[in-house]
């Protein structure tokens, strides 16, 4: 059987800077641009909840955001894939490969049980929280409806990982963007009952997100099983086999990265939950500006992967100095390129504002106005959030998640929230003040993490 080799670093004794730049980008790109893809759900999700008012923005964006966090969470921990899959990509042994992708699965499984329990009965959850009972029961009709899609995306993020730990991520981001018109085709069809669609209102827009999540999975499992190169790692072949040692590596590696994902996403849906209690325009104008912010997160996300990948494959063979390298470079893109969103959120918040509401509605007037301030200050974080999130990336190559998961413990919930808490609820800033303690947060993260990064050592003698 033949293996896939390309993608790997050639042989060049001393590659540029330049070469460095292009390896990263050759992964970055493809998968930057289905990290971007697979957020345009969310975004079509939000413009479509606009058409049906601010009370249905209001909960379906509390609804989104709950799945989005156990989606997240799931991915970040089934991740640990990435850096070990590239490492042994990087090594030569194929075998390996394919063995960690089948345990892979396995974990995806045992996940999606517990996720899957946590969505079904978020009702519970929601109301412990504080949240209004005529919120809590619209968002509930969502989530029981796209708790069936936790599993397939929890399955295809595993798949993804596999086939960009060797380098080729092509299929991923055309199989996105397949998912994502199925979505939005879907989406309206079956919010307005077109056809024979059924109308299910709110419900309709989880169950087209629910149905592109399972077409995404199938198509990428179809791809590997069709393409002999990626066939021959035998990632379904003696699927039911356990091997313990893999499966606890993974966990070794990978729940530090999920822990750390649980402090991330839980900074942002505690304040999406202290911003429900701040009243409804509060909330959906939190949600018109988190989902803007996640869209352009969506690209440094991607250029994070890359980077791991990136790095793991040079720890593999052993070059300890190009894989630094290569993570360096990782940092510089994604702040060059969050440098760029930031002028964007600054300058144009008003028309950013019109892709979810008509901004000339006087009923609309309120949620408009706190949105363009909280754009305002999203402009500030931007850098930050580009920065902390490549540098995460970068330290996963190296297999290194227990120190970055206590600096995001530190930083994410010691400085931001609490901040936010401090400036939004007890100084009375509201919503703005809640804004301003993910602003500082995400700041002190970006610090430490690079910094984490510059001193990283190799466990082993790198062969130069």
């Amino acid at each position: 059987m033949k293996y896939m080799s390309y993608g790997l670093p050639g042989p060049k004794p001393s590659p540029t800077i330049l070469d460095e730049v292009k390896a990263v980008l050759h992964l970055a790109i493809p998968l930057a641009g289905a990290q971007l893809s697979q957020s345009a759900i969310g975004f079509v999700d939000t413009v479509m909840m606009g058409l049906l008012g601010s009370q249905t923005i209001a909960a379906g964006g509390l609804g989104a955001t709950y799945f989005t966090a156990l989606l997240l969470i799931g991915s970040a921990v089934v991740a640990a894939l990435s850096p070990l899959a590239a490492e042994a990509y990087g090594a030569g042994k194929p075998e390996r490969v394919g063995q960690i992708a089948q345990q892979g699965l396995w974990l995806a499984v045992a996940l999606s049980i517990p996720l899957t329990w946590l969505l079904w009965n978020a009702a519970v959850v929601l109301r412990l929280l504080g949240q209004a009972p005529e919120t809590i029961a619209l968002s509930q009709t969502y989530l029981r409806a796209i708790a069936w899609g936790l599993l397939p995306g929890l399955g295809f993020a595993v798949l993804r990982s596999f086939v960009a730990a060797l380098s080729d991520a092509r299929p991923i981001i055309v199989i996105m963007i397949g998912g994502t018109l199925i979505n939005i085709v879907t989406n309206y069809g079956l919010m307005f009952g077109i056809g024979i669609l059924p109308q299910l209102g709110l419900a309709g827009l989880a169950w087209a997100s629910t149905l592109s999540l399972w077409c995404m999975f199938l198509a990428l499992v179809g791809y590997i099983l069709n393409q002999p190169q990626l066939r021959a790692y035998g990632v379904f072949r003696h699927l039911h086999r356990f091997d313990q040692q893999i499966f606890g590596e993974l966990i070794k590696i990978g729940i530090p990265m999920g822990v750390l994902s649980v402090v991330e996403v839980g900074l942002f849906a505690v304040t999406t939950v202290l911003m429900g209690q701040l009243g409804t325009v509060a909330l959906a104008a939190h949600q018109i500006a988190i989902q803007t912010a996640a869209i352009t997160f969506t690209i440094p996300t991607g250029i994070g992967l890359a980077t791991t990948v990136q790095v793991g494959q040079l720890l593999g063979q052993g070059n300890f100095k190009r894989a630094k390298r290569a993570g360096f470079i990782g940092i510089a893109l994604g702040c060059l390129f969050m440098s760029s969103m930031a002028v964007l959120f600054w300058t144009m918040p008003g028309g950013i504002v019109a892709l979810y509401l008509d901004i000339h509605d006087p009923l609309n007037a309120e949620v408009v106005k706190l949105a363009k301030s909280l754009l305002l200050v999203a402009a500030m974080f931007q850098l930050a959030d580009g920065i902390q999130v490549t540098a995460i990336g970068a330290l996963r190559g190296f297999k290194d998640t227990q120190i970055p998961m206590l600096i995001g413990l530190a930083t994410y919930w010691g400085v931001g929230l609490t901040s936010g808490y401090v400036l939004g609820l007890t100084l009375g800033f509201g919503g703005v003040g809640l804004w301003w303690g993910l602003a500082l947060g995400l700041a002190v993260a970006a610090i430490l993490l690079t910094w984490r990064f510059w001193v990283k050592q190799p466990n082993r003698q790198a062969d130069e």
